[in-house]
């Protein structure tokens, strides 16, 4: 029997009856990180969401994507299927068993996600090189969507960077060099209005008089554009100036464009539907004015990869500025490219823009020259490594060599868990193993649900077409693991390496040490590998769509996993006992029931109007004897334990950032190459303990610990609807958040 099509909704009923069977498994961060992080200001009732609707609006937003329910009708057996599913990811999302991504934490479910379903992906790639707009949201007047521009890479970096989204992108030789000479010279001119609140400041950022100028100049003679008050007025904006200075032969004539940004909203004004406060026009002139100065710098000759990533950089500059806008970014240059290697070692420009990109190199299993990337890594912990070769050819490594697993890969999103191809995206989810064995999870159905959340999410509204057209075809998924070390030590009684024995790389005839892994924690690992492998498979077939190219990975994890009070994706935890550090804007709400249950809070040494709150944290098993932290474990034992996840679980990739003490310098290049042929991506920093003032993370000892958690009582939830009386202050502007261990990605 049919029924017309109707959106699923969750019973109040129902809910009610999992919030009395089911607790979620906050950690000790868990439900003040997902206060002032995820949950969302519900006007009608003056206040933020609670964690049981939250859940309902994410759960809603995903099962209603499925495209039956698009149809006309639907029949009654599978609608009841989509509900009974419904019921079960709400019943695993809020226990905290497992949770999307923290993009779709703060999205899904909400009027933005039907505009815009970009919104519901973490990051995505693009390669730096001129390309068509095609049938896209922004495509600048002046262009035909067919016609290749050299802007077209930078729009969409610019879009998505303002929609929340990180952004890995390629200056590659093979990509640089399809970017024409610069051959004009522009004369850029940007216009404001005395009707704008920003005139002032603007005028001393280097706009002019709208009105003096246009009485004196002809507006006619040039590229003349008036920017909307939208994001895609910025995007087309920038567009504009960059693809005039590709526009002629003659490099010696001197070409005007011409910006009227009177329109801009003022700086602090309110940004609607992603949130968060605007950040007036100035950073934007300040990034017009600074990639005009660099592509006229360049006029007769070709942009280097330093030039196409200091543009990037601006542009994620720019878009920091936008206050709770993060911009993640990453620039993917050539291993032998010594200019990109050390373009972060001038320190004038790093402070400028050029700490806005983490930067890595582009490798391929036959590279075996190590020493210089380790030498820089261990200079300032850049650049890290990416495989495209690995990445193009192997899906899981212990499934061997396929010369058509994933073809069209360029590159990497920026905490480089995800290979992706030119424009596509990762789709994140992330299930805690320890979390849903203990709450009684049988763990192949809870990968399977993960498994149709993210493919799910491929049928969304994309914006652009090149991003539209990968994700038709590849249906990318990314099922992470978060919490790994805790699952392992916990179930196994030990960690996945056991130890070492002597091996000879055939190739080289070095001798290495070969990691011993425990073959029980390697097939309780594959079987959930074919778990989410087999779950693709069935939901594909009846959607009738392909198959997901890659299926699995492990993401760098961080403010999802404090949810759950978990080991941040496969790192170990930080330190058996440390203080994690929080900082808030010193009128959120949350201060005063976190000073009421006795929390320390101080303002903030590093910025202003902010504080910052220290909650003492026990790691999962801290007092294990098999224990081992970010602090004391090897970088051998690191590198070994991405391989493993690599071989047995990740068909992407495994983010990983490898600690190094400064007395492991010298093991960075060895073991570099000895991973060559398994390690898809990897990035290294050095292990920085608490040395500076209010680090985000303090290890300490398990007698100070108890000494602070002693001085803690009550219930901060309790204490926060006491002092609000169940109302709270709305659309505060969000302080270091990161969905990533490394701060790398951002949230929103």
């Amino acid at each position: 029997m049919d029924i017309i099509k109707t959106k699923i909704e969750l019973s109040q009923e129902f809910i009610d009856q999992v919030k009395e069977e089911i607790k979620p498994h906050w950690g000790e961060l868990g439900w003040v990180t997902y206060k002032r992080t995820y949950a969302r200001y519900i006007p009608e009732l003056g206040r933020t969401e609670n964690w049981d609707e939250t859940v309902k609006r994410v759960v809603e937003g995903n099962i209603n994507l499925d495209p039956r329910l698009h149809s006309k009708t639907i029949s009654t057996d599978v609608y009841n299927e989509l509900v009974e599913e419904a019921q079960n990811l709400f019943k695993l999302v809020y226990g905290l068993s497992a949770t999307p991504s923290g993009r779709n934490l703060w999205i899904s479910g909400t009027a933005y996600q039907d505009r815009n379903g970009d919104a519901l992906n973490n990051c995505w790639f693009i390669a730096i090189r001129p390309q068509k707009y095609g049938d896209s949201h922004i495509v600048p007047e002046y262009l035909d969507q067919d016609q290749k521009a050299v802007s077209m890479p930078y729009s969409f970096m610019f879009d998505q960077l303002m929609k929340g989204g990180g952004v890995g992108f390629s200056v590659v030789p093979d990509n640089v060099k399809q970017i024409p000479e610069v051959d004009v010279k522009t004369d850029l001119v940007v216009l404001i209005g005395k009707e704008s609140a920003s005139y002032d400041e603007s005028i001393a950022a280097g706009a002019v008089d709208r009105d003096d100028w246009i009485e004196n100049n002809d507006l006619e003679a040039g590229r003349y554009y008036k920017l909307p008050d939208s994001r895609e007025g910025w995007v087309v904006g920038n567009a504009t100036m960059m693809d005039n200075h590709f526009s002629n032969t003659n490099p010696d004539q001197t070409s005007q464009v011409v910006l009227d940004i009177t329109d801009i909203r003022a700086k602090g004004e309110k940004i609607k539907g992603f949130g968060g406060t605007a950040s007036g026009p100035v950073p934007l002139i300040e990034m017009f004015e600074d990639i005009n100065d660099l592509l006229n710098s360049k006029v007769g000759h070709r942009i280097t990869s330093v030039d196409a990533t200091d543009m990037g950089n601006m542009i994620g500059k720019t878009v920091v500025a936008g206050n709770v806008r993060r911009s993640a970014e990453l620039a993917l240059g050539g291993a032998e490219d010594d200019d990109f290697i050390t373009m972060k070692q001038d320190q004038e420009k790093l402070y400028h823009h050029r700490w806005a990109s983490n930067n890595s190199v582009a490798v391929d299993s036959m590279f075996n020259d190590y020493q210089p990337i380790a030498d820089s890594i261990r200079h300032n912990g850049e650049p890290g490594i990416v495989n495209l070769d690995l990445s193009k050819h192997y899906g899981r490594i212990i499934d061997g060599y396929n010369k058509d697993a994933d073809p069209e890969v360029e590159g990497t999103n920026p905490c480089g868990e995800i290979s992706l191809s030119n424009g596509e995206p990762c789709n994140l989810f992330e299930i805690f193993p320890q979390v849903a064995t203990e709450q009684g999870w049988n763990l192949d159905e809870a990968f399977a649900l993960a498994a149709r959340y993210t493919k799910r999410v491929t049928f969304s509204n994309y914006d652009w077409e090149v991003s539209r057209n990968a994700i038709a075809k590849n249906r990318r998924i990314g099922v992470s693991m978060s919490g790994i070390q805790d699952w392992i030590l916990t179930n196994f009684g030990h960690r996945v390496v056991t130890g070492f024995e002597d091996a000879v790389d055939q190739e080289t005839g070095e001798t290495y040490k070969k990691p011993i892994y425990d073959p029980e924690i390697v097939k309780a690992v594959e079987k959930m590998y074919q778990d989410v492998v087999d779950a693709d498979k069935d939901y594909s077939d009846t959607l009738n769509c392909n198959t997901s190219v890659k299926h699995t990975t492990v993401k760098p994890s961080g403010t999802v996993a404090k949810l759950a009070g978990v080991s941040e994706g496969m790192h170990f935890h930080y330190s058996g006992y440390l203080i994690q550090r929080i900082r808030f804007q010193d009128s959120d709400p949350l201060l005063p029931a976190l000073k009421a249950c006795g929390y320390k809070i101080e303002p903030d040494v590093y910025t202003k109007n902010t504080m910052c709150v220290e909650f003492p944290v026990k790691a999962e098993n801290a007092d294990s004897e098999n224990f081992a932290s970010a602090g004391n474990v090897s970088i051998a034992e690191q590198f070994a334990t991405q391989a493993f996840l690599q071989t047995y679980w990740s068909d992407n990739a495994v983010s990983c950032t490898v600690t190094f003490q400064p007395e492991e310098g010298d093991e960075i290049a060895p073991l570099m190459r000895q991973y060559r042929h398994i390690t898809k991506s990897t990035s290294l920093l050095p292990y920085s303990g608490a040395d500076f003032k209010q680090a985000p993370k303090e290890p300490i000892d398990k007698e100070t610990y108890l000494k602070r958690l002693s001085e803690i009582h009550g219930d901060v939830a309790e204490e926060f609807a006491i002092e609000n009386n169940n109302h709270d202050q709305k659309d505060l502007d969000l302080v270091d958040q990161s969905d990533c261990a490394g701060g790398a990605c951002p949230i929103r």
